[in-house]
């Protein structure tokens, strides 16, 4: 498949993504975000589970933080 195929299959959802400034490699990250809340929901110490998820993914702890702040933020209404 080329890129252009690619693109213009996904042209609504990607013009959506970029509309709402999602960074396009922050679906990488879902699975740690997904992880960060079952941690802290449990009742882990949130400085505990950005080390634990740091070491996991190896992004460091700063990162983690970067991430989990971005994941929770709303977007704005996308037209």
């Amino acid at each position: 498949m080329k890129i252009h195929e690619l693109v213009s299959f996904n042209r609504e959802l990607l013009k959506k993504i970029y509309s709402a400034g999602i960074r396009p490699d922050d679906y990488k990250y879902a699975d740690l975000y997904a992880e960060y809340r079952v941690l802290v929901a449990s009742g882990e110490k949130v400085t505990w589970a950005v080390a634990a998820l740091s070491a996991l993914y190896g992004v460091s702890e700063r990162q983690v933080y970067m991430i989990v702040r971005r994941m929770k933020s709303t977007v704005a209404p996308v037209q």
